[in-house]
């Protein structure tokens, strides 16, 4: 089964400089640093998630993605993460361009709300969905933006953000190769490799 941290661990340059925000517990940056040995910092708001990356050696910052990314330079980093956080951020357009302002690229992962489950849900029961992906109840959610991996790519195309590569997860739709006919319909989730310009994908 595709596994999104190793997708994003393959688009990652060794000893390359690594910004995650929103980091959780700094699992994926600990795995980048085993396998890369990238120089990593995370940003992170949840005080039991920062914890947990100090206990485990990642440099970590408390830090709000909502109040912007004005402490950090342009181009300070090589690539900057974001994984299943974008969704739920107040103006994710404008982090993105932040993201790409502070690194050379960005790799960001996403709930793809077209997902046929999600549709399912909503036409057939008439509520909100809550899937294995969607976990929350409509009022406990932490995700106030709702899209498709259409609607992010018609984003980047707004913002000039060119897509340096992409990839589907959908699960069994996967391995059937669904996802990649239908990604809209099929995959759970969308991994995104952008820059401002393009580049080639590593080797």
């Amino acid at each position: 089964m595709i596994d999104a941290n190793r997708i994003i661990g393959d688009w990652i340059e060794p000893q390359s400089r690594i910004l995650d925000l929103g980091c959780g517990d700094g699992t994926l940056l600990h795995d980048l640093t085993l396998r890369h040995k990238i120089h990593g910092y995370g940003l992170e708001i949840d005080p039991a998630s920062i914890n947990q990356c100090i206990a485990n050696g990642i440099n970590v910052i408390q830090q709000d993605l909502n109040a912007g990314l004005a402490n950090f330079a342009d181009n300070s980093f090589d690539t900057v993460l974001m994984t299943h956080t974008l969704q739920a951020l107040r103006y994710p357009h404008l982090v993105l361009d932040e993201m790409l302002r502070i690194g050379q690229q960005c790799i960001v992962t996403f709930p793809n709300f077209g997902h046929w489950r999600t549709r399912g849900f909503l036409a057939f029961k008439g509520r909100m969905p809550v899937t294995k992906q969607l976990a929350y109840q409509w009022y406990d959610t932490p995700n106030i933006h709702f899209f498709t991996y259409k609607d992010f790519e018609a984003l980047c195309t707004e913002r000039g953000i060119s897509i340096v590569n992409r990839t589907f997860i959908g699960g069994r739709a996967s391995d059937l190769g669904l996802d990649k006919i239908w990604p809209n319909l099929f995959a759970h989730t969308a991994v995104y490799h952008l820059s401002l310009i393009h580049i080639s994908e590593p080797t």
